[in-house]
């Protein structure tokens, strides 16, 4: 059980690279077949719901992970500042520096976004309202925590965008800090 647990998380970690490549609309079943090893019998025994599962199970995947490891900490941190420290640390380990696109993004603005619309959607306002919530702790009020939480998850994926834009992984990490330290004035 355990072994094909660790090969359906390795197969789910080879779909996220292809969804992230080349979007839900131009990943085919050649590509997620040549990533994964994967023959389309095998695929579609792994996933009989097709792609459309294949991607649902890496957008769930993907929450889960930032579930563990961006929003748990936000909200349980006994300081709410090492909690936002910790999450910014996080998103640059994650996104690699700027060298890793956000697959939630691109389902976001690609054409399946209203196949994926709630998982998109939880996925942010996660984000949004964990941090929210680490910076009431820190003394925010709850419009302000909204809105800065906002902000920055905003900083985050732009910032991401830009340093794939101008391929330089130092943008990414510079935006970062720079969030974080007006995130905490």
């Amino acid at each position: 059980m355990a072994k094909t647990e660790a090969a359906r998380g390795n197969i789910l970690a080879s779909l996220a690279e292809v969804f992230r490549a080349h979007g839900y609309e131009g990943a085919t079943l050649a590509l997620i077949s040549d990533a994964t090893g994967l023959g389309k019998g095998s695929l579609y025994n792994f996933f009989p719901g097709g792609k459309e599962q294949m991607a649902d199970e890496v957008l769930a995947s993907i929450d889960r992970w930032f579930a563990d490891n961006i929003y748990a900490p936000l909200r349980t941190a006994s300081d709410p500042v090492k909690g936002i420290a910790d999450m910014y640390a996080a998103a640059d380990d994650y996104f690699r520096s700027g060298q890793r696109v956000c697959l939630v993004g691109v389902v976001a603005l690609g054409a399946s976004r209203d196949l994926f619309s709630e998982k998109v959607k939880v996925y942010f306002a996660g984000w949004v309202d964990a941090l929210a919530a680490a910076l009431r702790r820190h003394g925010d009020d709850k419009s302000a925590a909204r809105r800065k939480a906002e902000h920055a998850v905003l900083e985050i994926q732009g910032a991401l965008v830009l340093a794939r834009a101008f391929n330089d992984a130092k943008v990414f990490s510079r935006a970062l800090k720079e969030s974080e330290r007006r995130l905490l004035d």
